[in-house]
């Protein structure tokens, strides 16, 4: 049974999020020593989202570095497919590849155990940030370049991921030695997607929109594309997907939900 130090730049935001809350920030090293002090395992995150001047490998780095400074013997780090290595460079995906790139670090630091556990697409997505919107014929409309049969995108509940992490702390014999441990509830296409939306009384469509067209939508859009360029050539989780998220089911303390499950509870359709 383990305790549960969080970690936060604002702790007075996060009370009750863990055992005990304290404050550590990834860009300022110098406090991650006490953060750290007399911890058996440490989960580090990186947020790639959250400004223009995030550097994800100074970041883990940084964790690696005073984990192992304070005697940590378990480091689960949160990475992704290293999508310039599997597609040979034909996709820049820097907020996959700048987790990824920190695996080795990781690795090589030496830790009694390390683990590797991976965030899907998540389902909260689609009621958050890319929600469909009104199309001119006023029916709510995901637009986007992906092609809408492409069964290619591994999703999941974001909150679930936890459960995958205690799995992994309550089993290091079985996935310490640098074993990836990658989330999914569900394996879609976006017609998948409208068509469990729609059965439960939705109304919403796809429309395919031109890459060229999509880059200009927003900033950031373009590496956005980019990434569903490397969906549909080698999968969200990529060639070993299969491998990874067996053994994340294998240990986490609770099953995955799947899509229209998770959909029913938290995007019920209004009248």
């Amino acid at each position: 049974m383990f305790r549960v130090r969080a970690l936060t730049r604002n702790p007075e935001k996060a009370q009750g999020l863990g055992d005990e809350v304290v404050v550590a920030d990834l860009t300022q090293p110098h406090t991650l020593a006490e953060a750290f002090r007399d911890a058996y395992g440490v989960f580090a995150v990186t947020n790639f989202w959250a400004g223009p001047d995030i550097d994800e490998l100074a970041q883990g780095t940084a964790a690696v570095n005073a984990a192992k400074a304070a005697g940590v013997e378990h480091f689960i780090w949160s990475t992704l497919p290293n999508v310039a290595e599997i597609s040979d460079g034909a996709f820049d995906v820097p907020h996959f590849t700048g987790k990824a790139v920190v695996n080795d670090v990781v690795l090589e630091a030496g830790f009694r155990w390390a683990t590797f556990v991976e965030a899907p697409f998540y389902y909260q997505n689609l009621s958050g940030q890319m929600s469909p919107q009104p199309a001119p014929d006023g029916v709510a409309t995901f637009a986007l370049p992906m092609n809408p049969d492409a069964l290619v995108t591994h999703m999941g509940d974001i909150a679930e991921l936890g459960n995958v992490v205690a799995g992994a702390f309550e089993n290091p014999e079985t996935v310490g030695q640098g074993q990836h441990l990658s989330l999914a509830g569900d394996l879609m296409s976006w017609n998948d997607i409208i068509q469990t939306l729609n059965d439960q009384g939705h109304t919403v469509a796809y429309s395919r929109v031109p890459e060229d067209v999509f880059d200009g939508f927003f900033p950031g859009a373009a590496e956005l594309r980019a990434t569903m360029n490397y969906f549909e050539a080698h999968t969200y989780f990529g060639p070993d997907a299969d491998v990874k998220i067996a053994l994340a089911k294998k240990i986490s303390t609770k099953p995955f939900t799947d899509f229209a499950t998770w959909a029913r509870e938290n995007m019920p359709a209004t009248a």
